[in-house]
């Protein structure tokens, strides 16, 4: 139970700082989903280059391993990827850092994120379709079954929330029908 208490060192520090999240990847996969082990938090954030100094100071050195300015800046200009970690000193917990960029599903995502309550914080999770859609993309990049696993959990646990006409035409664009049927079959 410790570990979940452990988001709110990011979610909190984003929300105090006016700074648009959501979490994603194996996190959202628990709220949405069964629970299982996770040893860090994916965090899509909206900065903007004019953030970027307020950012590195809402993550004070004492408390945090944070990148310096320029390794951010050069991040937040990538098309799309970028990503940095952020490390909590004392405990060691990951959150790895992602931006918007200019893809226009990650845009669609913060638009679309999720205010809900969980471990006694309100923390903004991505919309069930995005976490789907990145699942299938990173098995497809890597064959991990615990992508499928994931995408199985969502379905059996979330399915009412989910825009499936959304979720096809964003699969079918994307090129991940097949990774879709082995989803399904999963």
């Amino acid at each position: 139970m410790q570990e979940i208490n452990l988001f709110a060192l990011y979610t909190e520090v984003l929300t105090k700082n006016n700074i648009e999240y959501f979490i994603t990847g194996s996190v959202a996969s628990i709220v949405y989903g069964d629970p299982r082990l996770t040893h860090d938090i994916d965090l899509v954030v909206n900065l903007s280059i004019s953030q970027v100094g307020d950012f590195v100071k809402a993550f004070p050195s004492k408390e945090f391993y944070c990148p310096p300015q320029d390794v951010i800046i050069t991040e937040l200009n990538r098309y799309s990827r970028g990503h940095f970690n952020l490390i909590h000193l004392e405990t060691g917990f990951k959150a790895d850092i992602y931006f918007t960029g200019k893809e226009e599903l990650q845009h669609w995502a913060m638009q679309n994120r999720k205010q809900i309550e969980f471990a006694g914080s309100m923390i903004f999770v991505a919309p069930p379709e995005y976490v789907i859609i990145k699942k299938l993309e990173f098995f497809r990049e890597g064959n991990a079954q615990k992508h499928l696993s994931d995408i199985k959990s969502i379905l059996n646990n979330s399915s009412e929330l989910i825009n499936f006409d959304f979720l096809s035409e964003h699969i079918d664009a994307a090129g991940l029908r097949s990774e879709w049927e082995a989803a399904e079959k999963f």
